[in-house]
């Protein structure tokens, strides 16, 4: 177990990736840094990531597993799990009618949002706005460094080669605040993931987060829309979601304009946001390539949400 504090690991830390940010920067050129000039910027995020896992690495600690979910199988248009016949009296069950579905737990986006405090706080914000949904925490810049500050209890190497927040963090912290039951879980299709975490979100009555832009943003999914209900229809495709971006009202260099609070993002924009895991700082084995979410596994019964959502 290392004895220096985290405080004085971070100040550390900076101090060395200011360095070297300033030598690597030097051998690439400044110029082409700043412009992005054939990706010169976006090659130097990558070696300071890979730098920084080495200079100051994560706790090599256990932490929650990924569970890796096998492609589902071609879905039968049976609705599930409602069958055609009862299994006592043989009294034909009418088959539920095949419509679209509108779903979303929170129809007063504003009220549960609180943006990211700095560039880096993204899992920060989601884990606060989902517990504040639940109506075990609130929004506001003092309840995210509250959350912020926590992060030595959560992180470990396996989650995050580069220390603080990962997906195992964010499942972490929401138990720590009364949310247990939160898993990880990484998916080989898009579709898969979307179709899981909506059937998680329409049972367990809870948001889900999802890990889009390679893995380094969060989004926390609050509903969707589908072609037909995914707890009947296991053949049902989610043709968008609800989101609530912790980027927004900030604008980025590659993504463009985050969205405001509640946005519908269509299936072009899960396209383009929603993509494979992909790390600068080294391997992920159970994740890497994979569509990773973050998923509620026990239903909302009690602490009903503190505010009208």
């Amino acid at each position: 177990m290392r004895a220096t504090s985290r405080p004085v690991r971070v100040r550390r830390a900076r101090l060395l990736y200011a360095v070297m940010a300033v030598v690597l920067a030097a051998s690439l050129g400044f110029g082409a840094v700043w412009t992005n000039t054939l990706g010169a910027r976006d090659r130097l995020d990558r070696l300071m990531a890979r730098v920084s896992a080495i200079i100051d690495p994560a706790p090599d600690r256990p932490t929650l597993p990924t569970v890796v979910v096998t492609p589902r199988p071609t879905a039968s248009p049976t609705p599930d799990p409602t069958p055609n016949v009862h299994p006592v009296d043989t009294t034909p069950v009418p088959t539920p009618a095949r419509v679209p579905v509108d779903v979303n737990l929170v129809s007063q986006p504003d009220a549960v949002f609180t943006t990211q405090t700095t560039n880096k706080d993204c899992a920060v914000s989601g884990t606060q706005m989902v517990l504040t949904i639940l109506g075990l925490g609130e929004p506001g810049e003092a309840f995210q460094k509250e959350l912020h500050d926590r992060i030595g209890e959560w992180e470990a190497w396996d989650d995050s080669h580069n220390g603080g927040w990962g997906p195992a963090a964010i499942a972490q912290a929401l138990a720590a605040y009364g949310a247990p039951g939160y898993e990880v879980r990484a998916y080989v299709a898009r579709e898969d993931a979307l179709r899981d975490a909506a059937i998680a979100l329409s049972r367990m009555h809870k948001p889900v987060v999802l890990l889009p832009w390679w893995g380094a943003h969060t989004w926390v999914m609050t509903g969707y829309r589908a072609d037909a209900d995914p707890v009947l229809f296991p053949d049902a495709t989610v043709t968008g979601t609800y989101i609530l971006d912790p980027w927004f009202p900030r604008v980025s260099s590659i993504w463009g304009p985050s969205d405001p609070p509640g946005t519908f993002q269509d299936q072009a924009e899960m396209q383009r946001n929603f993509i494979g895991w992909s790390r600068p700082e080294g391997a992920y084995p159970d994740r890497d390539g994979k569509y990773v979410i973050v998923v509620p596994t026990t239903p909302l019964t009690d602490n009903p949400p503190a505010i009208d959502l």
